[in-house]
Order: structure tokens, then sequence, then C-alpha cells
């Protein structure tokens, strides 16, 4: 038997042992620690963000589209049968008298496309102001119809896009600008401006307010043109979608400090603009976030600055209540959570809150 069998093993240099607990001692300790957790929420954030926008908007399917038919679709069943075909059932028809009623209600966007029957005749009118990915998945329906019916489909677009917005995105951008410039603001105000009481960072938010939606009015107005719509409608819409993004992310930092980005980019950036109807019309989103959108500010916001550039005469008062709804919610959470945790969003406790 070797004599050194029972040997224990030799000891671990004392050097590198201390070595190994300094490093994970250095991690555990700010600013290491502070760095790592940066990295467990920017990644995970990251990746929802890439996932909601992957699933959500990159994978559009048609669901129930509000749409018009005028005439007997007795006289022309192909057409009905084939169209409904190529779009999987998608297509929820009313009926119509005349081709005057259809054009009125696509013009105030009850429905986002028509089929007109005549003898001899047919035609698939168009909303491409409406929603353009909407009117593209109905254009490729209407083409395959054309290939297996005997009278092809005549399309004609109604409400075309400008050539400065031809796929609609103006309105989703700038919503998205004013989001980012609201919850943005609020966290370099917090790392730069602590000193700030309550009141004060109250003022800034306005002037922030003010002063951000007149820049982004200014530059898709006057500046490139690429909206168009009423210059004090876009002014308005953009200063209140940074406005409540703003105080969100406020009374955010009052509950949770830095880990505020967490509620305020889930439901401004992964929910809100996702669900929001700017990059892809409502009716192809899945149900949940089709039904969400309009409830959230920047779909609220989407929707005042679509309606005001496209269909003014259709401009409604909901999108507004919605985020007024927000704002005062948010004004109101900011200052009674404020006065409970004895802080302001800075995270400095202050005597005047």
């Amino acid at each position: 038997m070797d004599e050194h069998t029972n040997d224990p093993p030799p000891p671990e240099p004392s050097g590198e042992r201390h070595a190994a607990r300094g490093v994970g001692a250095r991690l555990v300790r700010p600013p290491y620690r502070n760095a790592l957790v940066l990295l467990a929420i920017a990644i995970p954030l990251a990746a929802l963000f890439v996932a909601s926008y992957s699933v959500v908007l990159g994978r559009p399917m048609p669901r129930d589209i509000p749409a018009g038919i005028v005439g007997d679709a007795r006289a022309q069943p192909e057409a009905v049968s084939q169209l409904e075909s190529a779009t999987g059932g998608a297509l929820a028809f009313r009926t119509f008298d005349s081709v005057s009623a259809v054009r009125s209600a696509l013009g105030d966007q009850s429905i986002y496309a028509a089929l007109v029957l005549t003898p001899g005749h047919s035609q698939l009118l168009l909303s491409g102001a409406s929603g353009v990915s909407v009117s593209r998945v109905l254009q490729q329906a209407a083409d395959q119809v054309s290939r297996r019916v005997p009278r092809p489909l005549e399309i004609i677009d109604v409400h075309p896009l400008p050539p400065s917005d031809p796929q609609g995105l103006v309105s989703f951008y700038v919503t998205l600008g004013a989001t980012i410039l609201g919850f943005l603001s609020m966290f370099q105000l917090r790392a730069h401006a602590a000193q700030l009481s309550l009141r004060e960072w109250l003022a800034f938010l306005v002037v922030l307010a003010v002063l951000g939606g007149l820049a982004l009015a200014v530059v898709i107005g006057p500046l490139l043109g690429a909206l168009p719509a009423p210059f004090a409608e876009v002014w308005l819409a953009a200063s209140l979608e940074i406005a409540a993004s703003a105080l969100f992310t406020s009374a955010m930092l009052v509950l949770f400090g830095t880990l505020a980005i967490i509620p305020t980019w889930v439901l401004f950036i992964v929910m809100g603009n996702t669900s929001s109807g700017g990059a892809v019309a409502i009716p192809l989103l899945p149900g949940f976030f089709a039904f969400v959108g309009r409830y959230l500010p920047p779909g609220a916001t989407v929707n005042i600055l679509h309606a005001a550039s496209y269909f003014p005469a259709a401009q409604r008062s909901e999108p507004f209540l919605v985020l007024a709804v927000w704002i005062l919610g948010a004004a109101v959470a900011l200052r009674v959570s404020a006065r409970l945790r004895r802080r302001g969003p800075t995270g400095q406790c202050r005597r005047e809150l």
C-alpha cells in the first residue's frame, strides 16, 4: 500500500484563497453591487421589449376587421365568400343602404373597408389612413380573390395617406418620442437635481411638458411637414403624453426609487406603445392588446394625432379623457405617496411635500 494514500490534500495557497474572497466581497459592495443590479434589470427589460414587439407587432393577424357591404351579396356570392376566405374569416360585415352611407362610415373610422356589389361589377373600398397595415392585408386578399372570380375586384383607396406619411407612422413616432422624453427626463432630474422640492419638481415637469410638446409639434409640423394636423392639436397631444409619462414616473420614483424604471417601461413602452395602434392597426393586434390600447396614454395620444391629421370630423373626446384621467391619477398618486413616504421623487426627505 502506498504510504501517502491517506495524506490530506496540500493546502490551498493562502494568497489565492484571500484573492477569491476579496473578489466575492467586492461584488456585493457598492458600486459593484449596483452595477450587477443594473444588469439584472436592464437585460430582462430589453428582452421583454424585443419579445413584445416581435410577437405583437411582428406577427400581425387580422381579427374582426369592421367592414361594410353595399348591394345584394347573393348576386355575387363568390366575391364575398372568397374575400372572407382570403382573410381567414376576419371580416365583420355590416350592411349599408348606399355607397354614400358606407363612405361616411369609412370617414368616421367605424369601418376599415367596404365591399360594393353592383350588377356585373364589384369594388373594394379601402381607407389607407385608417390603418395602412389593415389596408395592406385587404389588398393582398383582394388580389387573391381577383385571380379566382370571373370579375376582378376594383380596389379604391378613399382615404389615402399623403407622401409625407406614406406608412402612417408619424403619429406613433411622435408619441414614442414624447413618452421617452417624459420618463427619461425624470430619471435624469433625480440623478442631477436631488435638491429640488416636490413643488419645484412639479414646476419643472410642467415646463418640460409645455416646451417638449412645442418642440415636437414644430419639428413634425412647420419644420418637416410630416403630419397634416393642426399645430395646436399636435402640441396639446404631445404635451399631455409627456405629462402623463413624467407624472407616472415621478410617482413610481417615490414608491420604488430607481426601480421605477420597471413599471414605467412595462406600462408605457412594452404595453402602451405596442397596443397603441400606431405601428400596427388595432384589428391586427392580439385581443388583449387591442382592448387595453385605447385606455393607455400612448394609445390615446396616437388616436388624437391620427384623427387630427386624417379624420378631423371624427375626433372623439374619449382619448382626451383617457389622458386627463392618467394625468390626474398620477398626480394624486405622486402627492399621496410623497406624504406617506416622507420623501419626493429625488429620494430626499423633504419638509416641503
